[in-house]
């Protein structure tokens, strides 16, 4: 325990030191010499201000970016995942997975301080360098992990900046139907590209808090607004009906609890990143309240229904809560496509040698070409709701569940690695022969229901939209327009 307690105590040390080594080098910028701060000076207000904003690195601001982060456009395709599933199957899963996903969050932590502690002993400097997920995986395994996790990691992120886009057009055109989907994500993309403004997840601390607010409202206004709406007529809910739709409906909920590709980066934004422990599970025990209550109403009242109806707005009715709710999501799916991409632009920074430039300017520059691939992407599959699933099965499951089990059990394999770890097991699994049977509990369930029944299944699911939408559709899932008023020869 005194050797873990030095660890954290390293750990926050050096995060502090870097924030003093951030504070000279601002000094040296503003003339050298230190000031005291007027109270009653206009820019002092506005740099606290500013520094309230802007800089976080709390453990609120980590437990405000993992539930931020976690639920975003994937609320709206819950109610069509019941619909699949049943509403029994649905909650149960949503259930399961949240505590997965939790569970494998905190093997990720720990693993990010044991390399940290390790680097750090060795004198390595992480000042202008944000430690990331495959650095971690190649410090502890070596470079074939490093390989592996970069690849999965860059792909499901990639993909879920995708995801966030095509939601943005799906969403927007339920306000204004004027402009097919295809249109409206030429216009998101350009507008989320702006996300290569923000240098880090320091920067996120208002846009964590305002996301989490915008999806409360939208859960809860898909809660209340289906339970006013009541039951249409006729309703049925006959799922689970296939198999292919049960194990699609799953990994889709898979998807919605893998959220934690960003956690790393999320962890090193921390002035003290050994709080992070338990946040994951905190937030989504929060989460719970908002997935599990709109999935279940909308569900209630429309039944089989939305199985052609992915996006859950699509079936209530237009009034100024529900374009209130769509704004807000907008809104939010720009923040979740920052979250998702920015580790995407450290990366591509490392690449070019671009990571340790202070321009911002020049950084973001560097950042765009990010950008063009997602946009592109977007563009082919414009599968809102199918493409989660087809992420989830074939990308989170190894990035989010199975690699960071594994990467646990082997980083601990030999009796000097246990003794000599940083963080022993937690008081609810207090054996490391425990921890062993869990993690490979996870690795087999994720690899054979995550991986190849919901594989099977939804790549099953995308290549019929493939087949009747076609690549490159144009208006995916829209009403087909009015037929032309018939002439009336005289």
């Amino acid at each position: 325990m005194l050797g873990q307690k030095q660890a954290e105590e390293a750990i926050v040390a050096s995060n502090l030191s870097e924030s003093a080594e951030h504070d000279a080098v601002k000094l040296e910028e503003d003339g050298g010499t230190e000031k005291q701060p007027d109270e009653h000076a206009p820019g002092s207000s506005i740099i606290n201000v500013k520094s309230f904003l802007w800089h976080g690195g709390s453990a609120w601001d980590a437990w405000f970016s993992c539930a931020s982060n976690q639920v975003a456009q994937v609320l709206l395709t819950l109610p069509y995942s019941f619909s699949q599933l049943g509403m029994l199957s649905g909650i149960l899963f949503q259930i399961f997975y949240g505590l997965i996903g939790s569970w494998t969050a905190y093997l990720i932590s720990v693993l990010y301080i044991e390399y940290r502690t390790r680097k750090e002993k060795e004198n390595v400097s992480f000042k202008n360098h944000v430690i990331q997920w495959f650095e971690v995986l190649d410090g502890l395994l070596g470079p074939y992990w490093k390989a592996v996790g970069l690849a999965f990691n860059c792909t499901f992120l990639l993909f879920g900046s995708v995801i966030q886009l095509i939601a943005c057009a799906s969403n927007i055109y339920y306000i204004n139907d004027h402009l097919d989907k295809r249109t409206w994500t030429y216009i998101f993309g350009a507008c989320c590209a702006t996300t290569v403004f923000i240098p880090s997840f320091h920067n996120y601390r208002i846009w964590s808090f305002l996301g989490l607010g915008m999806t409360t409202y939208t859960a809860w206004y898909l809660t209340i607004a289906a339970i006013l709406h009541g039951q249409v007529e006729g309703v049925m809910h006959t799922a689970p009906a296939k198999l292919v739709l049960y194990f699609t409906g799953a990994t889709n909920i898979l998807y919605t609890f893998g959220g934690h590709a960003v956690t790393v980066e999320i962890m090193h934004a921390m002035w003290k990143p050994q709080k992070f422990k338990h946040i994951y599970l905190i937030a989504t025990l929060y989460v719970f309240t908002l997935t599990i209550p709109s999935a279940t109403a909308v569900y209630w009242a429309f039944g089989d229904q939305l199985l052609n109806h992915s996006n859950a707005f699509s079936l209530l009715p237009k009034t100024g809560f529900r374009d209130t709710a769509v704004i807000l999501m907008l809104i939010h799916q720009f923040i979740t496509f920052g979250f998702a991409c920015t580790p995407l632009y450290f990366v591509w920074e490392k690449v070019i040698g671009m990571h340790d430039t202070k321009s911002m300017c020049l950084r973001a520059l560097a950042r765009l070409p990010v950008v063009i691939p997602i946009w592109f992407l977007a563009i082919i599959f414009p599968f809102f709701g199918p493409i989660n699933s087809a992420v989830g099965a074939l990308l989170v499951s190894f990035t989010v569940y199975i690699i960071p089990s594994l990467a646990h059990m082997l980083t601990y394999r030999t009796a000097s690695a246990r003794q000599n770890a940083v963080e022993k097991p937690p008081f609810f699994l207090p054996s490391w022969t425990a921890m062993y049977v869990f993690n490979a509990f996870v690795v087999g369930w994720v690899l054979v229901v995550g991986f190849g029944f919901g594989g099977w299944a939804s790549m099953s699911n995308f290549v019929k939209q493939v087949d009747t939408f076609g690549l490159f559709a144009k208006c995916y899932q829209c009403k087909p327009p009015p037929p032309p008023a018939a002439t009336h020869h005289r």
